[in-house]
């Protein structure tokens, strides 16, 4: 969000003094409706009219001067316009105005502010002020009819000018309700875009950590009984180092390009993009855990669809997880990996020999949860962690499932995962 700051003098001060306040715009209303009725008391009189002393310029300045006060009291304004041509007709015989200018601007300020019963009382009285007046002047039917059009169209564009401001209320309030909400989207989405980095950054160390560790803790051993193991598995530790070094170097490189589109600065291309891991990267990701010393078997049964790149990833990351979970905390030999091609699903069920569920600590066996909707099937067995639950939260993105618990037998920990198969399109021209 940006902040403009406006000095005293320049576009500022011109605007601060190009729009006046209704307080002003009152009093110009008022200047130009005593003008309007000076007019009669500046031209010559015809001989044998009434003559325009300063008494009558008096009273008529009296029935104008409410004006100004017609925005704070519309009613009273009106009574007292009304009062004053009442006293101006009732005592003096002066010039006569062509039109009831005052009248007519309390009545449209009435029309445009004042509650319903407010308008109907001021309605009739002024209604009934007009059979009076006309009869004290001219009496003719022409002169009824015509101001009584005249306080009726008064009336009428002050109720358009009402519907026309509540109009423009309406379409500010949406505006700003428009821009709340575009502000919660975009927290909330990058709340989202935090919370995916977060798990992409756990999955990416925790995997590699583990094995690292593993790796480190068998060293000094094979080091003094089989140095070839040593030598293989320091190998291990500096392959796995480098391969979360170059996860990690993409996801920063991606946040620091954004960052440039931004307008920041541009970017150095020193951190390249990469795309997400997907299916053709898991005999790698095996290949890395087996050679900690847990020996993976894998195996794929049904007919293999290509998946969307979201879902390719999706299934690279509960392997992944899965298989640092066994590495962390099953104490296992051997581990399984099976996906299962359906129908309409993919079935990924890692399983291993080691302990089982609620024996583990931190990212341990335990969790059970069902589909995205919030639907849980079971309750926890155990101590939940990070890695499973973002397990599940990659799951149910997708629309799917996870169980966890004992493996076959009651033996080891097994997880297992359904994700609704949604095949990727077709390319162009294929």
């Amino acid at each position: 969000m940006q902040t403009h700051v406006t000095s005293p003098s320049g576009e500022g001060l011109a605007a601060r003094w190009g729009r006046p306040g209704p307080l002003a715009v009152d009093i110009g209303i008022t200047v130009l409706v005593q003008i309007a009725v000076t007019m009669p008391f500046l031209v010559p009189r015809p001989s044998g009219a009434p003559p325009a002393t300063w008494t009558a310029y008096g009273l008529t300045t009296l029935y104008v001067l409410p004006l100004v006060w017609r925005r704070r009291a519309p009613v009273a304004t009106l009574l007292a316009v009304l009062a004053a041509s009442a006293l101006f007709r009732l005592t003096v015989d002066g010039p006569g105005q062509p039109l009831p200018y005052s009248g007519l601007v309390a009545l449209y300020t009435v029309a445009v502010s004042s509650s319903p019963r407010e308008r109907l009382a001021c309605g009739v009285l002024t209604t009934v002020t007009v059979f009076p007046a006309v009869a004290l002047n001219t009496g003719e039917a022409r002169e009824l009819l015509f101001t009584l059009f005249v306080f009726a169209a008064a009336y009428a564009f002050g109720r358009l000018t009402h519907t026309r401001q509540a109009y423009v209320r309406a379409v500010e309030d949406r505006a700003r309700q428009l821009q709340v909400t575009r502000r919660i989207e975009t927290e909330q989405a990058a709340a989202r875009e935090r919370a995916r980095i977060a798990r992409e950054m756990h999955d990416v160390l925790s995997h590699a950590v583990s094995l690292m560790i593993v790796q480190a803790e068998a060293g000094p051993v094979a080091v003094r009984t089989a140095p070839e193991r040593a030598e293989a598995a320091f190998e291990a530790i500096s392959e796995a180092g480098r391969d979360a070094m170059t996860q990690l170097r993409h996801m920063l490189g991606v946040l620091r390009d954004d960052s440039s589109a931004g307008g920041a600065r541009p970017s150095t291309g020193k951190a390249p993009r990469a795309p997400q891991p997907s299916l053709a990267d898991l005999p790698r990701l095996l290949d890395s855990v087996s050679r900690s010393g847990l020996r993976v078997e894998f195996a794929a049964t049904g007919e293999a669809r290509p998946l969307p790149p979201a879902a390719g990833a999706a299934v690279y990351r509960i392997v992944q997880e899965a298989l640092t979970n066994v590495v962390k905390h099953a104490g296992a030999r051997t581990a399984t990996v099976r996906l299962e091609y359906g129908p309409g699903d993919l079935r990924i069920t890692v399983t291993d020999d080691g302990h089982g569920p609620g024996e583990g600590d931190g990212d341990g066996p335990g969790l059970r949860r069902g589909s995205g909707d919030g639907h849980h099937p079971g309750e926890p067995s155990g101590p939940r962690g990070h890695g499973l639950i973002g397990v599940w939260e990659r799951a149910s993105a997708h629309g799917g499932t996870v169980w966890t618990g004992p493996g076959p037998g009651g033996r080891g920990f097994s997880l297992r995962a359904e994700l609704p198969l949604v095949t990727s399109p077709p390319e162009v021209g294929s």
